[in-house]
Parts: structure tokens; sequence; C-alpha cells
């Protein structure tokens, strides 16, 4: 009797968070850590390709053309 009462306990919490006001609960920080290894792959790539002088040279050139120096 102890057992089923538990088990109706957890299959209420269950289905709450699945269909409550916190079902999408944590899904922030998969974004989120999503985001982060995406934004690590691009510079990986930047590194690895050796665009990060040009990237820069381009840079320096655009900001030299703004302040007119």
């Amino acid at each position: 009797m102890k057992v089923k009462h538990r088990f109706e306990t957890w299959r209420t919490t269950v289905t709450a968070r699945m269909r409550g006001k916190d079902r999408d609960s944590g899904a922030g920080f998969v974004e989120y850590a999503g985001i982060m290894i995406i934004v690590a792959g691009i510079f990986v790539m930047i590194d690895g390709l050796g665009l990060d002088g040009l990237i820069s040279g381009a840079i320096l050139t655009a900001v030299s053309n703004v302040i007119g120096g």
C-alpha cells in the first residue's frame, strides 16, 4: 500500500512538471550551453584558419577610417 502511494505521488509530480508552469525549467541553461559551444567553435575555426590577423587588420583599418588616423 505504501509503495502505491509513493508511485502516485511520483506520477503526480512528474505530470505537474511536464504540464505545469515550470515545464521549461532548466531550458535556459541548455540553450546557454549550446550557444557557448557554437561561439567556442567559431573561435576555434577563426584560429585554425589563421583569420585572426586578417580580422584584426580589418578592424584596425575601419577604426582608422572612422577616427581619421
